[in-house]
Parts: structure tokens; C-alpha cells; sequence
């Protein structure tokens, strides 16, 4: 199981949320250059980078940050975020992004998420971000009466890389992950499951890892900018 430090990025800072709201973030940093290189130092193989500014516009607002850590890291990224039309996509992947997100689109315009996995195979995940179960879209603003599993399974034959499993109640709160709603999601569909939200201790990633549904891996935030998770010591875990 692989675990991805999470770099979201608001006006060009690092900053984490609590469950999504903007006017509730923490900045922990004005270099996020910096901060990949810190995670990368500390044995990351990959990073999960947010646009938050451009998951509520609806385009990319970040993109100096999201290309000054491309330029300083050498692991790959994934990054989801007002990234929702062909040329944004290409584009992204042409600066050297290994993996974009696709979230909204993916409730909106499903067909331009086939249309993507389809022209950069491997290269393409499905973010689900839920509140009390049911999907939330544009930076989370909006809730629908889309449910995960159901919105899930609509990818199954699309060639999706991953999806990426958020829920909102849990982000940034310190909580502990949904374990239970993110391993039934891992065993409704054959696409790889990662976790997200409320990871916040060793425990945690062991319960995630543990769960029997075979997660691919889990994003963590805040508990790594506070201290409360060591990064090289939760790698180790994970791979033992």
C-alpha cells in the first residue's frame, strides 16, 4: 500500500482544510517546492497534489506552485482540481504530472472521463469526495443525490487508473479514516481504492491496510505537517 503526502495548495500556499471548508485553512508553508522535497527526502514515492482554488473556479489557479514542485521532485504526482476538460488534462501531462484527478467531471461529464483513460492509459483517476455518503462536487460546494458505489461502478470497463476516495466529514479533522465505507468501495469495484480523509496516526494506515479489501494506498495530510505521523517510519510500516 502506497501512501501519497498531500500538498494542497490555496493562493500558493500549503494549507490543509477542515472537512473542506475554505475559510477554515491551516497554512503550513509559502514554499511548496520546498515541502515536496522535504516529503520526497523523507522517502515518498509519490505526492497527491489539490488545486483548492481551482476545484471552486473550475480551472487551474495554482499552476505555478503545481510546476515548481514538478520541477523540484523527481517521484511522481498525481493532482485533481479544477481539472475538467481534454486540453487541461493534456496539458498537465505534457508539464509532467503522472496522474490527474478527475471529480467533477466525473459526475458531470462522465463521457470525457472514458474519453481520457482511454487516450493516456494508467494516467487518469476518479476522485469521489462524500458527504455522509452521497457525492460531493466543486470543491466539494455542492452536494448531489449521486451515491459512491453507484458512481464507481460507472468506470468499471473505462481503464481508470484509481479512484480516489475522500470523505469530507473526515478531512482535516484529525479523526481517523472511514475504514469501513472505504473498504466497501475497494470491494464493490476491481478498480484500485485510495483512502483519504482523516488519517492521522500509524494506527490508522494499519487499520486501512489491514481491512481486507486490498486498498491500493492512502493519503495523508495534516497528521504529517503536525508532527503526529512519521512519514519514513509509516512507509516502512506499510511495506512490512
Amino acid at each position: 500500500m502506497i501512501l501519497y503526502p498531500a500538498i494542497d495548495l490555496k493562493d500558493g500556499d500549503c494549507v490543509r482544510l477542515y472537512k473542506g471548508d475554505m475559510e477554515k485553512a491551516t497554512v503550513f508553508g509559502d514554499d511548496p517546492a520546498a515541502q515536496a522535497r522535504a516529503f520526497v527526502d523523507q522517502g515518498a514515492e509519490w505526492l497527491h497534489l489539490v488545486d483548492l482554488n481551482g476545484a471552486f473556479a473550475g480551472e487551474p489557479v495554482n499552476g505555478a506552485a503545481v510546476e515548481a514542485i514538478l520541477a523540484a521532485v523527481n517521484v511522481p504526482a498525481q493532482l485533481g482540481g479544477g481539472i475538467r476538460d481534454m486540453a487541461t488534462i493534456e496539458t498537465w501531462l505534457a508539464k509532467g504530472l503522472a496522474r490527474v484527478i478527475l471529480g467533477t467531471v466525473a459526475v458531470e461529464n462522465p463521457d470525457l472521463v472514458r474519453e481520457a483513460a482511454r487516450a493516456f492509459p494508467g494516467k487518469v483517476a476518479v476522485g469521489i469526495d462524500a458527504r455522509n455518503g452521497m457525492v460531493a462536487t466543486k470543491g466539494w460546494a455542492e452536494d448531489t443525490d449521486v451515491e459512491v458505489t453507484g458512481l464507481a461502478r460507472r468506470f468499471e470497463d473505462a481503464g481508470v487508473a484509481a479512484i480516489i476516495y475522500t470523505d469530507i466529514n473526515r478531512d482535516g479533522a484529525m479523526q481517523g479514516p472511514n475504514v469501513d465505507a472505504t473498504a466497501a468501495l475497494a470491494r464493490a469495484v476491481s478498480i484500485p481504492v485510495i483512502a483519504s480523509g482523516g488519517v492521522s496516526r500509524l494506527d490508522d494506515l494499519i487499520a486501512l491496510r489491514d481491512c481486507g479489501a486490498g486498498l491500493d494506498g492512502a493519503i495523508s495530510g495534516r497528521a504529517l505537517y503536525d508532527g503526529k505521523l512519521d512519514l519514513a517510519e509509516a512507509m516502512a510500516v506499510l511495506r512490512g
